[in-house]
């Protein structure tokens, strides 16, 4: 029953750390010229990696936001990194961080075409609107995430905070695609 192949590309994960202390921001602008940081426009600073290719922003009270990695470890490695740097530049951080998956985003393929007029009906939870955007929008509950859900298959997963509920979002979906006849597949 299965026919379409299914694929899975995390594009983004979001972590919040907290250092649990103040930071001066300043400080880390001179001992770091690369960084963004204009305290008229936003509150906090942003500090690039090329590996992994994240930005993180830090506040003064020692909240940091993690964005761009590609997998959970990634943001896990990326703050380290950020917090490892800050310490060479003389930046004192005396506590661990505490990091947070917040969210996580994937695009993924069911490989098969879907009848998003009858899925809306069928799926609940869910609001089409065509006039107004190409995708239904379907509220899973379990686990807890917002599919965006394509005529052509495609879909763009937000709102998980473990690879993991990725992963069960998508088959459940496509299991439930399937048993509904609403996923129609190619023949070769």
């Amino acid at each position: 029953m299965s026919e379409g192949k299914i694929t899975i590309e995390i594009v983004n994960v979001v972590a919040s750390v907290s250092v649990d202390q103040t930071i001066e921001l300043n400080a880390i602008v001179k001992a770091f010229p690369m960084v963004e940081y204009r305290p008229e426009i936003f509150p906090g600073l942003v500090f690039k990696l090329k590996r992994p290719k994240t930005a993180t922003l830090i506040f003064g009270s020692g909240k940091m936001v993690c964005t761009g990695a590609k997998s959970e470890a990634e943001a896990k490695r990326a703050v380290k990194s950020v917090i490892t740097r800050l310490k060479k530049g003389g930046i004192e951080i005396s506590k661990r961080p505490k990091i947070t998956v917040q969210n996580i985003v994937a695009y993924a393929s069911l490989g098969g075409g879907i009848d998003l007029e009858r899925a809306v009906f069928v799926l609940g939870r869910s609001m089409y609107e065509p006039e107004q955007f190409p995708g239904l929008v379907y509220r899973m509950s379990d686990p807890k995430v917002v599919i965006l859900v394509f005529s052509n298959g495609k879909l763009v997963v937000a709102g998980a905070k473990k690879e993991e509920e990725i992963n069960r979002a998508v088959i459940n979906l496509k299991e439930q695609l399937e048993i509904d006849e609403l996923i129609h597949y190619e023949e070769s």
